[in-house]
């Protein structure tokens, strides 16, 4: 299983809710409602997921380890790099007093 999908240079990682649904879901023909019953959670939190409204929780990447695999360090490190990716584009309005070393 290939998570993430292809990126070409510069480009923002996706979101983890596209991997799940193009490499887990999509290629099974399994339905949210399904998938959502598969993992133990709502269906609501799985649409949330996939959907890109909902990012992916340590617990969540526990579940989608156990039923697709990949890793959860894997799913997990996949949200982590959407997240700093979309907290870098707000970077110029972090207003930050540098804090010189000690010599």
């Amino acid at each position: 299983m290939s998570l993430g999908g292809p990126r070409h240079g510069d480009e923002d990682p996706p979101h983890p809710g596209l991997s799940v649904r193009h490499d887990c879901l999509e290629p099974l023909r399994l339905a949210v409602t399904a998938a959502a019953g598969k993992l133990g959670v709502s269906r609501k939190q799985m649409s949330d997921i996939v959907n890109c409204r909902s990012g992916i929780s340590p617990e969540m990447a526990i579940r989608l380890d156990k039923a697709f695999g990949g890793g959860a360090d894997t799913w997990y490190r996949l949200q982590a790099a959407y997240d700093l990716a979309q907290a870098k584009k707000k970077a110029g309005r972090i207003k930050v007093k540098r804090i010189a070393s000690a010599a």
